[in-house]
């Protein structure tokens, strides 16, 4: 047994990972790290009678080279005796269809082609080849988009997506691992052109500021690995206390109120009280609407809630938790309401004109109240503060809810790009995203989406003058 497969049994026993006899579908791209893995599946299949099906995906968007991939890939897995699957999308077609941007959409239709696959072979399991250098990138990208310690604890070996398990044999094999592998048993692979277009935020990480941070740290991917481990353990141990305390503390009507008493609350310790929030609306929204808020829910807001508990805080006190879901404060009860028929109606089309450079507007129908400030300097900063050069917009302004065509010129890219795509790229369920109020000029550009991102019109610079600083806080409404 060399080195490689001792690292392979090693995740399977450590992750569980599978069992004798499972049926497994491999998703192989055709590079260098799902042929290996289909190899080493293939040695691994004699002794733990595994059933292999290499599963590839032709997106449709390099032609003949896409085409020769996947005529690599039936050939290797005819000559390792495993089945092949394999399909041909028309990406391009969906894309302009659904307003996906690439990357998602193609992601996508393959998990939904895996799944499929795993059906008609009724196989319990995926294996996907990502590895420990894809872990660091990971992890990486996740901090700089901001993120809490689940997102520290990056992929996980092995996770349940729709009745079937999605497992990483070789997340702790490096990128070296693999080329060593490749090499010494004459693997042939294929080399995606599309890996080296920076126009790919994960291409711009491995491409280029991994290799500028490793000049501070040869030992940085590994260094990410490691604290994807100890967050992922850390992360998994506070779940199950969150977990313990709501079952503990919190009293819940099936689909519709969830509530704790003040004092309980208080007690427990900061982490655990953002924490048990999180599973508060988790659970409501689950219950109600059959979804879930994003993994990165929004923290002001759970901290609007943590800190209205607090004894300086009014005794009673209400605000938009996300999600249709309503917190309220009533003296010494703490309690959250879930989604109801009405409130998973479409938005309407609504907009509310801001007169002049300074004052407040309320937007009921998204939760939020902008405050805008003429000043000769942009102090605070933060996802819910922006702040422009006056003399360079274009009055009067106005916030409302999107509209069809809408888009963005964000900083740091050429060209604009769709409001839509932004949604879906932070994961904004498409029942909120009507919901959303932006900050348009009189030209219906969208200078900026709270909490999420600030158009280049307008930046501050050093010959500006007058600054509109502009701040999105939840309406908070007291209760008589």
């Amino acid at each position: 047994m060399d080195e490689w497969m001792k690292q392979l049994i090693a995740a399977r026993d450590a992750d569980h990972l599978w069992q004798q006899g499972d049926a497994i579908v491999v998703a192989v791209s055709g590079g260098p790290d799902s042929m290996m893995l289909l190899h080493l599946l293939h040695r691994a299949a004699v002794d733990d009678r595994l059933s292999l099906v290499a599963a590839h995906v032709d997106h449709g968007f390099r032609g003949a080279e896409s085409a020769a991939e996947g005529e690599q890939v039936r050939a290797f897995a005819s000559e390792l005796g495993v089945a092949f699957e394999s399909i041909k999308l028309d990406m391009p077609t969906y894309i302009e269809e659904t307003g996906m941007n690439g990357q998602l959409a193609s992601r996508v239709r393959r998990y939904e082609f895996l799944h499929q696959i795993a059906s008609q072979h009724g196989a319990k399991r995926i294996a996907l080849a990502h590895h420990a250098d894809d872990q660091a990138e990971t992890v990486l990208m996740r901090l700089l988009r901001g993120t809490g310690t689940g997102g520290l604890a990056g992929m996980q070996p092995k996770r349940l997506d729709k009745n079937v398990e999605l497992i990483r044999p070789m997340l702790r094999m490096y990128k070296t691992d693999i080329f060593r592998y490749i090499s010494h048993y004459g693997i042939p692979y294929v080399t995606d052109s599309s890996n080296e277009r920076r126009d790919y935020f994960r291409n711009e990480i491995r491409l280029d500021v991994m290799p500028y941070l490793t000049q501070f740290n040869p030992q940085l991917p590994a260094s990410f690995n490691r604290l994807a481990e100890l967050a992922s353990g850390e992360d998994q141990w506070m779940q199950g206390e969150a977990a313990r305390v709501f079952g503990q503390l919190v009293t819940c009507s099936k689909g519709t109120d969830c509530e704790v008493d003040r004092a309980d609350f208080i007690g427990l310790p900061v982490a655990l009280q953002r924490r048990l929030i999180k599973l508060i609306l988790d659970y409501l929204t689950l219950e109600t609407a059959g979804m879930k808020l994003p993994e990165t829910a929004d923290f002001e807001r759970i901290e609007s809630m943590r800190t209205a508990a607090l004894a300086l805080s009014p005794t009673t006190w209400r605000m938009d938790a996300g999600n249709g879901t309503v917190f309220v404060r009533t003296y010494d009860a703490l309690r959250w309401s879930g989604l109801h028929s009405k409130q998973l109606r479409p938005c309407p089309p609504y907009a509310y004109g801001i007169s002049g450079v300074e004052g407040t507007v309320n937007v009921p129908e998204g939760g939020m109240s902008f405050r805008l400030t003429l000043s000769a300097v942009a102090a605070e900063r933060g996802p819910y503060h922006a702040a422009f050069d006056a003399d360079q917009l274009v009055f009067p302004l106005t916030v409302r809810n999107r509209r069809p065509g809408d888009r963005m010129r964000v900083i740091g890219l050429n060209g604009t790009k769709k409001v839509q795509d932004m949604f879906v790229d932070l994961k904004v369920p498409s029942s909120e995203r009507d919901r959303i109020p932006l900050l348009v000029d009189a030209e219906g550009q969208v200078l900026w989406i709270p909490g999420a991102r600030r158009s280049a019109i307008a930046s501050i610079g050093a010959a500006t003058m007058n600054v509109l600083r502009v701040h999105a806080s939840p309406i908070e409404t007291n209760i008589e």
